[in-house]
């Protein structure tokens, strides 16, 4: 199960979607996907910083979404003062 994580002061908000699925075609899969990507562009836009996840090696950082990551973690930008 692929996921999209994205960090707030309110608590996460998680999209998950499972990629057998989405390959198959399965509306609700692919719904999800693009509703994670709608979501991952929303918080770019908005100065936030996206890392792709996976269990063994380093986070890395990512402009663009990527529907094959395992894990995607979006860091809202921290506002300092």
């Amino acid at each position: 199960m692929a996921r999209l994580r994205v960090l707030s002061a309110r608590g996460d908000t998680t999209v998950e979607w499972d990629r057998a699925r989405v390959e198959a075609g399965d509306p609700e899969a692919v719904a999800a996907v693009r509703e994670a990507e709608r979501i991952f562009e929303e918080q770019r836009q908005r100065g936030a910083t996206a890392f792709k996840v996976e269990p063994g090696q380093p986070a890395r950082k990512l402009t663009r979404f990527d529907p094959e990551a395992e894990q995607i973690l979006v860091v809202p930008r921290v506002a300092g003062g």
